[in-house]
């Protein structure tokens, strides 16, 4: 667990420069040197914030309401169970109201940890199942993932809103010589579009491998891979009918058991997620 915790903190380093590195270059593109700067300053603010606030910024993006013990008891009581038998504090719990089955977990560790799950989910999934789901979100916290996934959350939610900034004003602004005091329209709109594909890379890269280690450690945490691999598969058939998360952002969903955008083709670059077939039938061959 040591060397995971180790392997996550050093991965969290790697995102937090790569992701600031993109915000300077835009901010370069925009206004030269000075945006530079400002870019600078931004991500610094950013990664300070990111750290002590990504939980509260990341229910706000999903929209997620944290409950109470007496607003949702048989939840509360199984994610209490969980947590017990994985040896964590208790997590904050929240509900996403949603028809789509997913569920994500946010926080800065696991003494300031979320886990959420959507209307959706919980309409579906009986109690192993939801257990499955819930323990792989409690092995995120034990791993410490559920940092790496906020704060790629909230800088290419960022990225891609200051990228939407250079796109807007690379026609209102005229041309010029680059200089010290502003930046080439042309050079913003080409960051424009880069930007928001290096966030996704970044974002991919970095995710894939955790999912694995998480439905390892959630079938753990819940006793059983099967109830977890049975609740992927009616997750799976949600989305073949295409029931996904209502306006879901690139930026948060990498957070989810689930990704909510459907990738194809050259896009599985950016999946943030292994095939869920896969998933399945590792889950499955767990089972002596």
């Amino acid at each position: 667990m040591g060397g995971v915790n180790l392997a996550n903190q050093i991965k969290t380093i790697f995102l937090l420069t790569a992701m600031t590195l993109v915000i300077m270059l835009l901010g370069e593109a925009m206004g030269g040197h000075q945006g530079l700067w400002i870019a600078f300053g931004l991500a610094m603010v950013l990664n300070f914030s990111m750290y002590w606030f990504s939980a509260s910024i990341v229910l706000a993006q999903t929209r997620a309401k944290v409950v109470t013990e007496l607003e949702a008891p048989e939840l509360y009581q199984l994610v209490a169970h969980l947590a017990q038998r994985a040896d964590l504090p208790m997590p904050r719990v929240a509900i996403m109201n949603d028809p789509a089955p997913n569920a994500f977990a946010t926080g800065r560790n696991p003494s300031h940890a979320v886990v959420a799950v959507t209307t959706g989910i919980l309409s579906i999934l009986n109690r192993e199942e939801l257990a499955g789901v819930l323990g792989h979100e409690l092995a995120h916290v034990k791993h410490r993932d559920i940092l790496i996934g906020s704060v790629a959350a909230v800088l290419a939610g960022v990225i891609m809103l200051l990228a939407q900034m250079a796109r807007f004003s690379a026609f209102f602004v005229r041309s010029g010589s680059q200089d010290n005091r502003g930046g080439s329209p042309a050079a913003g709109l080409l960051m424009a579009l880069l930007a928001p594909l290096a966030a996704s890379l970044i974002q991919a890269a970095i995710s894939r491998s955790r999912e694995y280690l998480a439905d390892d450690g959630g079938a753990d945490i819940a006793g059983s891979s099967l109830g977890l691999a049975s609740a992927l598969e009616k997750l799976a058939n949600s989305q073949s009918r295409g029931l996904t998360l209502r306006d879901p952002s690139p930026a948060t969903a990498g957070l989810f058991i689930v990704n909510p955008l459907i990738f194809k083709g050259i896009s599985q670059l950016f999946a943030t997620h292994p095939p869920i077939e896969e998933r399945i039938n590792r889950l499955r061959g767990l089972q002596p």
